[in-house]
Order: structure tokens, then sequence, then C-alpha cells
């Protein structure tokens, strides 16, 4: 597998698209994509691919590759648990994506798997939109997973000085940070045990929460709310729902918050560009999430 620069598709006519995650019913990705198709004279078919529901585990993500391309897909949308697990059985890394070391957006092109990330120029998009002026100083991160890892590099990109990797599973942490470093340098990132979560917290300007906890089907809190303060600015990935309790528990201590709306549409308009090779009206894909979910996003 190669790393390579990768220019989106010609504009076509018709697309077949689909996306690759576990618990993923509830996902709006096939209604953004759809509608913002639908803006553009384009037909486009978007599946979801549940392996919850297909009984398979993560490692299928191989199996369901091949045979999506085998059925003619254009392109994937690949999330939770399969956006590492994906890597071994792509053709092309564009670098973005190398250097994360995640992908969650798969083009299909001249027989060849093209692996891409959006949600880290997703995330930055969104935090730059909607944290404008929060300080950036020493920023705590929760999760270093195929999300977090892209999070992460975004938050290095968009100026934090200090980020703190903070992992169920430490060795992740540690691993991310040590790709990190190569990328940005020694000295921007450090780890800590969830033992540290507390301590680490009261002295941090932000967090940012990167796992599962809080989605439609892991609902609750990702640590005991007493570890909130009033002055982080609290940052979410999660947007199914779009007010998580933990965003929810923050804003009610008076935290600035951001919610995952921002990031999950400006990620999928990066990726429909490169599926479609049509430019997207991200402030339309922004009015049909709202739509969507029933509120505006932060």
């Amino acid at each position: 597998m190669t790393s390579s620069t990768v220019t989106p598709s010609t504009v076509s006519s018709s697309c077949l698209t689909g996306l690759i995650g576990a618990g993923i019913g509830p996902s709006l990705s096939p209604a953004l994509h759809e509608r913002e198709a639908d803006r553009h004279g384009l037909r486009l078919l978007y599946r979801i691919i549940d392996i919850d529901e297909l009984a398979l585990p993560a490692t299928a993500v191989g199996e369901l590759l091949r045979s999506a391309r085998t059925l003619g897909f254009d392109g994937l949308n690949i999330t939770h648990p399969c956006k590492q697990l994906v890597i071994e059985h792509l053709d092309e890394l564009a670098p973005e994506a190398a250097e994360i070391g995640a992908v969650n957006t798969v083009v299909f092109r001249a027989g060849r798997a093209i692996g891409h990330n959006t949600d880290g120029t997703g995330f930055a998009q969104s935090f730059a939109r909607g944290l404008p002026d929060v300080p950036t100083g020493s920023v705590l991160q929760l999760g270093a997973g195929g999300a977090g890892a892209a999070v992460a590099h975004a938050l290095l990109t968009v100026g934090v000085d200090r980020l703190v990797l903070v992992d169920a599973d430490h060795s992740r942490a540690v691993a991310l940070a040590a790709a990190l470093h190569r990328t940005f340098g020694p000295g921007r990132v450090g780890t800590a045990p969830l033992s540290d979560l507390a301590a680490e917290l009261a002295r941090v300007d932000g967090l940012v929460h990167a796992t599962p906890t809080g989605m439609a089907g892991h609902p609750g809190l990702p640590f005991p709310a007493e570890l909130l303060h009033p002055r982080l600015w609290v940052a979410e990935v999660v947007y199914r729902p779009l007010e998580t309790e933990l965003l929810r528990t923050a804003s009610a201590l008076g935290c600035r918050t951001l919610d995952g709306g921002g990031m999950a549409v400006f990620q999928a308009a990066d990726a429909f560009r490169l599926f479609t090779g049509y430019e997207p009206h991200t402030d339309r894909m922004l009015e049909d999430l709202a739509d969507l979910v029933g509120s505006p996003t932060r």
C-alpha cells in the first residue's frame, strides 16, 4: 500500500455509496448525502451496512469492502470500530489518512480502493466555527481510537499548545501520542492514565470527548459529572443525539460547548466531494442536519 495524493472523482450523474460500522442504524449520513445530491440533480443512493445487524465482527470490514467494490459502489464511509482496521485492505492512502492512521472515507477508482480521512478537517472546521476564541493552551482529549486520532491531529493543526490523551486502553493513547510526535514534533502531546482523569481535567482549558459514550446506543456520561467545572469548554464528537448527557451537564455548569453536528456535516461534505466531484453546499447541509435532528447545531 502506498501513500498518494488523490484528486476527487470526475463529476458523474449517479453514485452508489454507503456506511460501514456498528450500531449505525440512526446515522443521518444517508439523508445528508442524498439531500445534497438532490440539490445537484445527482442520483445518489447511500446504504447502511451495519455489522451489528449482520452479526459480523469488525474484522469483516475487508470482506465488506471487497463486496462493495464488486457490486459497483463508488465509495464508502467507515465508522466505529473499523476506521483503523480497514487500512490493511486498501490499495492507497491519501496523505492526511496516512498521517492520521485512520480512514473514514474510501473511494473506488480505476479498480483501486483509496483511503481518505475527512474527520480531521471536519472537526477543525466545526471547532473554528463553534468555539473560535476559546483558550487552547492545554486540552484533554478522552478517546484515542479512529475518530480520536483524527480529532487529535486537527487540534494540533489549529494551534493547541499542549494536548493530553486519555483512553481506557492506555497503550492506545501512548501509540497515538507517538504517531503525533512524528508529525508535530515532541513536547506538544502527552498521555495520562484514566485514573488521573480528575487531576488532568482540573488544570486544562478544554475537553474534547471522542468515545462512543453518549451515542443513542451507548447512553450516559463518560466519567462522573463532578469532574466537570465551569472553566472548561467541552467539545463533543457524538452527534446522535446532538445534545449528549455530557453536553447537557456541561452547559448547566456554564461551560461553553460544541456539539458533534458541525463535525458530522463538514466531514460528510468533504466525503461528498470525494465521492461525486461536486462542490457541496455546507450551509445547506448544516440546515439539513438542524431539520433532521430538530435543533440547530452550535
